[in-house]
């Protein structure tokens, strides 16, 4: 089926049937969850096989656990979120009444990477599905059999009058950014995620964009660096640093680089139990680290499963200003906070900014001196699995927010609805208008 297929089929759906009600809508949100648990050993065994070598424990919590979370989350939150919103009437106007109502923009575009097959191609869904609208997915054409089984998910659990299930090479999925959609949520990097909007706005299309950045990692004095050194290895492993808020860069505040891999060598994480996708993510690698010292942790594993490694090069070399998105680690010494936040104010605003030992006035400098997506203390990565909290970049990182009630609100149409009284002060200045009029308005311009 092709992309304008898709589109077309979905418009005559919505034509015949109309939007989805709230309890339609709970339902599909229920259908959604209860088919993707369902499947889970099937979500797992798929992503494996695409990626070579891919943990399960990570696949069935961010592939599966995470969208059977969000769907559910927001099916429990759908009445509220969707409740028209009373506003302020201005005197003149009384007794009118003023309401913004949230309603279904139409049909959504998704368009999903591979490095989180499942959970980027179905979360975007779920808003769109609480928002009561219709979805076209086009999954990545790298993670094949994901995306068989992403069609095969949506059908069963929405159905073809629902949502629609795209698949092809890069030539599909610029025929698919191309489609008058009422919205498009595109995830991917930064360089495509501009020629999607770019094609977009040519049918003044609205986007969601959940692009990449380089993720920075401070590391202040306060920090106990083996609990740091743990946390930051753990999110970097975590899908082999194929993740747009991995840990990328870690900049090291009153500690030296020695230490730091002292005790990342002591933390016990070195070879990420999932591989990278294919040859053309490691040669992408070899490329960015070319001219780099790496210091790898370990040997690495096998099938594909690439050891992390610490990473020294200069300050204009391609590392430290392109996103790595695998597990290279760049380790850089910076004198004092002013210096780390410079750092990063040079570069594209990221999607998370980590903290390590950092006091609350430390992290009030960050927070006020930059801009970025989120800023999170303590951990990685884990922030994105808070189905309340709205999720997405700012900048280069990305546009909109998916996630929760947020999500929701970027999907749906928030309509005005106004109902005006039989009299009001305001008519004193309909026309025709008299010299009370015109004493009025000089009165209300002082």
């Amino acid at each position: 089926m092709s992309p304008a297929e898709a589109l077309a089929a979905l418009r005559a759906a919505e034509a015949a049937d109309g939007a989805p009600d709230l309890g339609r809508r709970r339902d599909l949100l229920a259908r959604l969850a209860a088919e993707v648990k369902r499947r889970a050993a099937d979500i797992a065994a798929a992503a494996a096989a695409d990626f070579g070598a891919r943990s399960r424990v990570e696949t069935l919590l961010a592939d599966a656990v995470l969208v059977a979370d969000l769907a559910l989350f927001a099916r429990r939150r759908l009445r509220r979120w969707a409740r028209p919103r009373r506003v302020p009437t201005p005197f003149p106007f009384r007794p009118a009444r003023a309401v913004l109502e949230p309603v279904p923009k139409g049909v959504v575009g998704i368009m999903a990477p591979w490095n989180y097959p499942f959970q980027l191609a179905l979360a975007p869904a779920v808003d769109a599905i609480a928002a009561g609208n219709r979805i076209a997915v086009k999954p990545s054409e790298h993670a094949p059999r994901s995306a068989a089984l992403i069609a095969a998910i949506l059908e069963a659990a929405l159905g073809p009058r629902i949502a629609r299930c795209v698949q092809g090479d890069a030539a599909v999925a610029a025929d698919f950014a191309a489609q008058a959609w009422d919205h498009l949520v595109f995830t991917g990097g930064t360089a495509t995620g501009r020629k999607v909007a770019e094609a977009a706005a040519r049918n003044l299309v609205p986007v969601t964009l959940e692009l990449g950045g380089k993720c920075p990692v401070l590391v202040l004095p306060g920090a106990d660096l083996a609990a740091a050194a743990r946390e930051i290895l753990a999110g970097k492993a975590l899908n082999a640093g194929q993740t747009c808020v991995a840990p990328d860069t870690v900049l090291l505040i009153g500690h030296d680089r020695a230490a730091f891999e002292a005790a990342c060598r002591a933390s016990g994480i070195a070879v990420p139990e999932t591989a990278l996708l294919g040859e053309g993510q490691a040669a992408r690698l070899d490329r960015l680290a070319a001219g780099a010292v790496l210091t790898p942790l370990a040997p690495d594993g096998p099938g594909g499963r690439r050891a992390i490694a610490l990473a020294t090069a200069p300050e204009d070399h391609p590392l430290l200003w392109e996103e790595v998105f695998g597990p290279i680690l760049p380790v850089l010494e910076r004198p004092d906070l002013a210096a780390a936040i410079a750092w990063i104010a040079a570069r594209p605003h990221p999607l998370a900014i980590y903290l390590f030992g950092a006091t609350p006035a430390e992290e009030a400098a960050v927070a006020a001196a930059t801009r970025s997506g989120a800023i999170v203390a303590g951990r990685c990565i884990e922030y994105v699995g808070f189905p309340a909290l709205a999720f997405g970049g700012i900048g280069a990182s990305g546009q909109g927010r998916t996630h929760g009630e947020e999500g929701f609100r970027a999907l749906s149409n928030l309509r005005a609805r106004v109902r005006h009284g039989r009299f009001s002060l305001a008519r004193l200045f309909d026309p025709p208008r008299g010299p009370l009029a015109e004493r009025l308005a000089r009165a209300l311009v002082r």
